[in-house]
C-alpha cells in the first residue's frame, strides 16, 4: 500500500528494497529483440522490389519475415511502460521517477537524431524518426502523467489504443499544423528551412497509449504468479477475441479492410492478419499485444537454456539495440562497398536506382540475422553482469 502524505513524497513499504527483476519481461524483451534484427537484417542486406507487406505480390515467406516482426515495436514499447512502473516501485520520492523519465525522454530523442540517424542512414540528408525517438516522447509525457490517478491513465491508454483510427490525417503537413501531424499522422516528410528533410516514421501519439498501457498493468506483475497468470491470459486472449471479431467484419480498427485473395485461401489469411503499423491501429494493438500478454504469462516460469540466453538480451535492450544497428549497418556499408564499388544504402534509395548486379535473397538476411545475435550474446553478457555489480547513475541510461 501506497500512503501520500504530500505532493512530493511517497511512502514505499518496507519490503520495497526486496523487489527483484521480473522474470517474463526479460525473456519477452529479449525475445522480441531478437526478432528485430531479422526486420533490420532484411531491410539492409535484402530488400525486395515488391513491399513485403503486400499480399497481392509477395511470397508467404518474405511476408511472413516481415509481419513476425511487427510484435516487435509494441511489444517492447508496452514492456518500456510496465518496466517504469516496477522502477518506480524501487524510489522513494514519485519525484525523483518524474525527474529520470524527463531526462531519459529526452536523451534518447537525441541518441535518435544524431546516433541512431547516422548508423542507419550514414549521413545527415535526412533524418529518420522511429521507435526510439516515441519511446523519449512518451517517457517525457509519462514524467507528468505518473501524477495522475491509476484508473485516469487506464482511461487514457484506453481512449488513445481504441479511439484514435477515428481521427483524419492531416495533409498537407505545414509549420502551424506539425505538432498535430506528429501526435497522429502516419509516415510523413516534413523539410523546414535550412534543415535536412524528416522523415517521421513513428506518430507520439498511438505509441504513448502503448507505453501508457505497459505502464497501467505493472502491477499485475507484482501480484502472485497464479494470479499474475490468469490476468494476463485472460486479458491476452480477450484482446485476440477482439482483434478476429472486428477483422472479420472490417467494421472498426484499421484503415486497411482484408478481402479473399485470388492467389488462394493462404493469402486471404495473410490478408486478414496484415494490419496497419504506421501508426499502430487498434486492431494492430490487439493482435500484438495479445501476444505479449500471453507470452508473458508463461515466461515466468521457462527455465531453459533459451529462455535465460533471451534474458541476457532483454535485461540489456538498448545497449543491444545500438550494437545490432552497428553491425547491421555498419556491415552493409562495408558489403556493398566492397560488391558494388561504392556503399548503397537500399533503405533510401529508389529501386532504380540499385545497383544492376544486386539480388535479393531472404538467406542473406537470415545468415546476417543468426551471425549478428550470436554477436552479440558476449557484449550483452558481460554489460548485463557489469549492471549487476555497479549502480553508477548512468548505467540506468544506456
Amino acid at each position: 500500500m501506497t500512503i501520500a502524505l504530500n505532493p512530493n513524497k511517497v511512502v514505499m513499504p518496507a519490503a520495497r528494497s526486496a523487489i527483484q527483476r521480473v522474470q517474463a519481461v526479460d525473456v519477452v524483451r529479449g525475445l522480441v529483440m531478437v526478432i528485430m534484427a531479422l526486420d533490420h537484417a532484411r531491410e539492409f542486406w535484402s530488400p525486395t522490389a515488391v513491399r513485403a507487406e503486400d499480399v497481392a505480390h509477395a511470397s508467404v515467406l518474405l511476408f511472413l519475415t516481415r509481419w513476425v516482426t511487427y510484435f516487435c515495436a509494441p511489444t517492447f514499447v508496452f514492456l518500456s511502460g510496465a518496466s517504469i512502473y516496477l522502477y518506480q516501485q524501487k524510489q522513494t520520492r514519485l519525484q525523483a521517477v518524474s525527474w529520470f523519465l524527463l531526462t531519459r525522454g529526452l536523451w534518447l530523442v537525441a541518441l535518435e537524431l544524431f546516433v541512431i540517424n547516422t548508423l542507419v542512414h550514414w549521413d545527415f540528408s535526412l533524418v529518420l524518426l522511429q521507435v526510439i525517438w516515441v519511446m523519449g516522447w512518451s517517457m517525457v509525457a509519462l514524467a507528468g502523467l505518473i501524477w495522475l490517478p491509476r484508473w485516469v491513465l487506464a482511461g487514457l491508454a484506453l481512449a488513445i489504443i481504441g479511439l484514435h483510427n477515428l481521427l483524419p490525417a492531416i495533409q498537407p503537413v505545414t509549420a502551424t499544423n506539425l505538432v498535430w501531424a506528429l501526435l497522429h499522422n502516419g509516415p510523413f516528410v516534413y523539410a523546414p528551412a535550412a534543415l535536412p528533410p524528416f522523415l517521421v516514421a513513428y506518430s507520439i501519439g498511438p505509441w504513448l497509449g502503448v507505453m501508457l498501457a505497459g505502464y497501467v498493468i505493472g502491477p499485475w506483475l507484482q501480484l502472485p504468479l497464479p494470479q499474475r497468470i490468469n490476468r494476463l491470459r485472460l486479458v491476452g486472449a480477450g484482446l485476440l477475441l477482439l482483434f478476429v471479431i472486428l477483422r472479420a467484419t472490417n467494421w472498426y480498427g484499421d484503415p486497411s479492410p482484408w478481402s479473399v485473395q485470388e492467389r488462394g485461401w493462404q493469402y486471404s489469411l495473410l490478408s486478414f492478419i496484415n494490419v496497419t503499423k504506421y501508426p499502430p491501429s487498434l486492431l494492430f494493438d490487439c493482435l500484438t499485444l495479445g501476444v505479449a500478454l500471453l507470452l508473458l504469462s508463461v515466461a515466468e516460469n521457462a527455465s531453459n537454456r533459451l529462455a535465460q540466453w533471451l534474458r541476457t538480451y532483454g535485461q540489456v535492450p538498448f545497449f543491444y539495440y545500438l550494437l545490432h544497428l552497428g553491425l547491421i549497418c555498419g556491415g552493409a556499408w562495408i558489403w556493398t562497398h566492397i560488391t558494388f564499388g561504392k556503399p548503397v544504402n537500399f533503405s533510401f534509395i529508389s529501386v532504380e536506382e540499385w545497383p544492376a548486379a544486386y539480388q535479393s535473397s531472404l538467406l542473406r538476411a537470415y545468415s546476417v540475422w543468426v551471425i549478428v545475435v550470436l554477436l552479440l550474446y558476449f557484449p550483452c553478457r558481460w554489460y548485463q553482469r557489469y549492471k549487476q555489480r555497479h549502480t553508477y547513475w548512468w548505467l540506468s541510461y544506456i
